[in-house]
């Protein structure tokens, strides 16, 4: 857990906006995000489908190939749209990266039918193109690129593959001997650090209930590991500890002393067990596998929101310090099981830790009237 002190902002670059200009049931949405995003709406109108994007841009930003990131692309695209004479359907997504650059645009275009290709890539800074895309040539595997130079030429031109998103490639096919191509570089390395601190995060509560064998210590997207992290981190920070306790205690039924995990049944040697407990007090101590659904996504979202990316499973950029990176954290269905009291007083611990600076979070709920009177929430409506 840490603080951003005296450090700007905007040093850590983040997604400031989500474009779907042609996604799913979306077409020429832009969604504004500020560091506790709500999108709201009722069921149908596509807040699972922009959360979905914003994963597959992540995804792409930190290097996948287009067709681990969308196994089944026809399900991407607008519901109406027709192929073109040689049958080809798609899509389109883009974001805006704020950071030390100002603000940096990715607006990309996929084929989804017949093949699954990135047919269009732009990124724009300043109301400058410094990177775009095209397919010339159906049947090549690539893409022609032009990305800004300023020397003695005013662009380079090289083919990148249709396979991955080229703002990721440009640190590797760009020198940056010229102002140009470090203002391309600069940029991309923003959005890249932007998109690639994304954690998924859909906590199963029925999978939280059992012992867990011991592994890495980072928590998986579905939550079903959390003993075997709280094993890890009850020790590793006490202050951080005491706030998640502070956070349970607000959230569960019953008094609550610690949150702690016991070897289980198997014990904690070579492929022991770990199950996680409340202690109430006097000695009693309860099993997670006796709370109800909402306490158990309460403490998920609680823990989630109280650690960093070295307890979390993602894959942060390496290369940049970790003081200039922001986690975001995609929560779809953040009130599900929820009453009244958790949902507000988890919206307010996470108001409470995106303020600080170190971590975002994006929310999908049917109804946000709820979060109205929180500071620093921004709410999405997507109702039609």
């Amino acid at each position: 857990m840490g603080s951003t002190g005296t450090r700007s902002r905007s040093d850590r670059p983040c997604v400031t906006e989500l474009r779907l200009s042609a996604f799913g049931v979306h077409r020429g949405a832009s969604f504004p995000l500020g560091p506790l995003s709500l999108l709201c709406g009722p069921s149908g109108s596509g807040k699972s489908t922009a959360l979905r994007a914003y994963e597959a841009l992540a995804r792409l930003g930190g290097g996948a190939e287009l067709g681990e990131v969308f196994p089944e692309p026809a399900d991407c695209v607008p519901e109406r749209a027709r192929p073109d004479a040689q049958r080809r359907r798609g899509f389109r997504i883009g974001c805006t990266a704020d950071g030390p650059e100002g603000p940096v645009r990715l607006d990309v275009a996929v084929q989804a039918e017949p093949r699954l290709r990135i047919v269009g890539e732009r990124l724009t800074a300043g109301g400058r193109t410094l990177l775009e895309t095209a397919l010339r040539d159906p049947a090549r595997r690539a893409v022609q690129a032009a990305w800004h130079t300023a020397g003695s030429s005013l662009v380079t031109r090289a083919p990148l593959p249709d396979d991955r998103l080229g703002t990721a490639l440009l640190p590797l096919r760009v020198a940056g001997r010229t102002d140009g191509q470090r203002q391309v570089l600069a940029a991309a390395q923003q959005m890249v650090v932007a998109l690639r601190s994304v954690f998924v995060c859909d906590p199963q509560p029925r999978a939280m209930r059992t012992d867990v064998p011991l592994g890495t210590g980072r928590l998986l997207r579905g939550c079903d590991n959390l003993a075997e992290v709280l094993w890890r981190t009850r020790s590793e920070c006490g202050r951080r500890h005491g706030l998640l306790v502070d956070a349970v205690r607000a959230g569960c039924a019953g008094p609550v002393h610690d949150v702690l995990a016991e070897p289980g049944a198997d014990g904690t040697g070579a492929g022991g067990t770990v199950r996680a407990l409340l202690d109430r007090g006097d000695g009693l101590r309860t099993p997670l596998g006796r709370l109800g659904n909402g306490e158990l996504r309460y403490l998920a979202l609680a823990l989630v929101l109280l650690t960093g990316p070295g307890v979390l499973e993602v894959d942060p950029a390496g290369e940049v310090p970790a003081a200039l990176q922001t986690l975001t954290v995609l929560v779809d269905g953040f009130d599900r099981d929820l009453d009244a009291r958790q949902r507000e007083g988890l919206v307010r611990l996470a108001a409470r830790m995106c303020e600080r600076g170190h971590i975002r979070l994006v929310g999908a709920v049917s109804d946000a009237s709820w979060a109205a009177g929180t500071g620093g929430v921004t709410v999405v409506d997507l109702a039609p």
